[in-house]
């Protein structure tokens, strides 16, 4: 009986030993990565232009997905307002001006006098390029270029994801129905921007 117990203290404290080294490992890794991540400067500057690229074409994707076939319940149309706050300057910069004008004026023509031929697939594209046109400047530089268009993002990512866990059925089976590990990657690579920009904001 001692024997016995004597055996069952000593693996306790030899798993709580290995928790403990594991636990410190983690933090050393942590501080190395910090430690690294302030020296690169640059670099993650890249990293976040990167992953915004990255994001902004998950969102479109996942946007075009919905408009053929993949109808749920969740709220995509959130979808428009991510892509606005996510879309790289230079091609936001280019379908502001007179290429977003032309497109946004066909597309109002188009819905306006032949919404025949104005497929429904086309209503969220439409919807964005008149919001990037007509955006006021606060919305368009001041709240995009900030840390607040990140955190709008975030919540976007955050109730994408969360929605689209509870309408498969659990985490598990959001990578098990059909079209599930291309949504649920495409919705995580939506939170992994934002949360990386924000990290980088406060660190």
């Amino acid at each position: 009986m001692g024997r016995t117990e004597y055996l069952a203290m000593k693996t306790d404290a030899a798993t709580a030993e290995l928790i403990n080294s594991d636990i410190n490992e983690l933090k050393i890794a942590a501080k190395k990565l910090i430690n690294h991540a302030t020296m690169l400067g640059s670099g993650l500057g890249f990293g976040t232009t990167f992953l915004k690229w990255v994001a902004s074409f998950a969102a479109i994707y996942l946007l075009i997905l919905d408009r053929t076939n993949w109808r749920t319940n969740i709220l995509t149309s959130l979808l428009v307002p991510y892509i606005f706050f996510s879309l790289p300057s230079w091609l936001f910069n280019g379908l502001r001006g007179e290429v977003g004008r032309w497109i946004a004026f066909i597309a109002v023509v188009l819905r306006l006098f032949f919404p025949r031929h104005f497929p429904d697939w086309l209503e969220m594209p439409g919807s964005l390029i008149l919001l990037l046109v007509v955006a006021p400047s606060f919305f368009a530089h001041t709240l995009k270029n900030s840390w607040v268009g990140v955190v709008i993002c975030l919540i976007i990512a955050c109730y994408l994801l969360q929605e689209h866990i509870r309408v498969s059925g659990g985490f598990r089976n959001s990578f098990t129905l059909a079209h599930g590990i291309s949504n649920t990657i495409g919705i995580i690579l939506l939170l992994v921007y934002p949360v990386w920009a924000l990290v980088l904001h406060f660190i």
